[in-house]
């Protein structure tokens, strides 16, 4: 019979740890995305100042902090939306599965990294076609397959027995966290690795917060999440790590309880106890 001992356990714990707070590397295995010294740019003005941080595979990371602190920004140099805008860059590196993230296919990156923005944003179709868009596109469903896949992703949010018999009604028809769950399962429709929510819940009322709550810890061992949020309990509940940006500087990043009862950086302190912010 084999016997752990106190240091093969350590390790193992260890592993699931960033870096930051290990004074070492994560197994690679454990780490979704890395990066490592990234700069970021709005022509000339900068955003972002040389953020270092481990991303860990199907664990959920909080970004908070004070608005206009470079936490959205960030957020979108994870799937390169902000190449959508004229003399937006990205300096440094960021790693996908040991990938170069800057050097990959802006359309393959974005399918296998989804997004959820602040507001709902249904198309303007059924809630079947909302969520079959992507799946068409891709090519990778049709017929029965497609209506499957639509109804799987549908229970993955936690919406199929809400609108299974309004399929083919308007998605605006919705209401607005039921909305929110709707985009939450059209990004899960493609089966993405990672999944980045920009403040998802902002311009919901508490019950519709609890419902995208409750869904993102059902999906967590099936992809990775990193929410950004104005909301430090929600952080604080939802959350395996948080990581607190400031003037567009990543402060401090460890796993949420440290962060919340006895963060190491004076800027945390202050935020967290309503100083500032």
């Amino acid at each position: 019979m084999t016997t752990s001992t106190p240091g093969s356990m350590a390790a193992a714990e260890q592993a699931s740890y960033p870096a930051q707070f290990l004074g070492g590397t994560v197994a690679a295995d454990n780490v979704k995305l890395r990066v490592s010294g990234l700069d970021f740019y709005y022509g000339p003005k900068q955003s972002l100042f040389d953020i270092n941080l481990q991303v860990i595979t199907n664990r959920i990371t909080a970004l908070i902090g004070p608005s206009g602190c470079g936490k959205s920004t960030f957020l979108r140099t994870l799937n390169r939306m902000y190449e959508t805008l004229p003399h937006a860059r990205a300096e440094g590196k960021i790693e996908f599965d040991n990938e170069d993230l800057l050097g990959m296919d802006p359309v393959a990156l974005r399918r296998r990294v989804g997004m959820v923005f602040q507001r709902p944003n249904p198309f303007p179709k059924s809630i079947f076609d909302n969520i079959a868009y992507g799946l068409r596109v891709n090519g990778t469903y049709r017929g029965a397959a497609l209506h499957e896949k639509v109804e799987k992703s549908l229970r993955r949010a936690a919406l199929w027995d809400e609108v299974k018999d309004s399929l083919h009604k308007s998605a605006y028809a919705l209401s607005g966290g039921q909305q929110q769950r709707l985009c939450i399962a059209r990004a899960l429709a493609v089966d993405p690795e990672v999944l980045l929510l920009d403040e998802p819940c902002s311009a919901l009322d508490p019950i519709a917060t609890a419902k995208i709550e409750e869904l993102l810890f059902s999906i967590q061992d099936q992809c990775t999440q990193i929410i950004v949020t104005h909301n430090m309990q929600q952080a604080a509940r939802v959350a395996d790590f948080t990581g607190f940006f400031l003037l567009g500087k990543l402060i401090e990043y460890n796993k949420t309880e440290v962060i919340f009862k006895t963060p190491t950086k004076k800027e945390t302190e202050d935020y967290i106890t309503g100083r500032f912010g």
